[in-house]
């Protein structure tokens, strides 16, 4: 039986870039940088995650398969720290939404340098 996710994978055009995202605007850490022949991907996540974000190349991964969906996930990240991180992320220069409200409580989304967007609610 499943009882955790364990990664997200995450199909980018430039992986360095998008580690470089994950790690230098949101903190992630870098897990796993796997080089396997022809294929590579790097292993991010937020320091003590149970879960973690594969960053892929999407132009390999097409070619290895094509009929693969390759479209962004969409990922709800939690913060117990959400109006510093907005505003944190605003100060990075990062695309932030506005804040709205919704039944569970306040959220908001953010883009990466490739225009895939993310949400983040607030955990109080």
């Amino acid at each position: 039986m499943i009882n955790k996710v364990g990664q997200v994978m995450l199909y980018v055009n430039d992986q360095d870039a998008s580690k470089d995202f994950w790690t230098e605007k949101l903190g992630f850490e870098v897990i796993a940088e796997v080089t396997n022949g022809p294929m590579r991907w790097i292993e991010v996540a937020p320091k003590g995650a149970a879960t973690s974000i594969i960053l892929h190349n999407k132009e390999f991964v097409a070619k290895m398969n094509p009929g693969m969906n390759l479209g962004t996930p969409s990922i709800m990240f939690q913060s117990d720290q959400f109006d510093a991180l907005n505003s944190d992320l605003k100060n990075k220069g990062v695309k932030v939404g506005e804040i709205m409200e919704i039944p569970t409580g306040r959220v908001f989304n953010f883009a990466d340098h490739e225009d895939n967007y993310f949400a983040v609610s607030e955990v109080k």
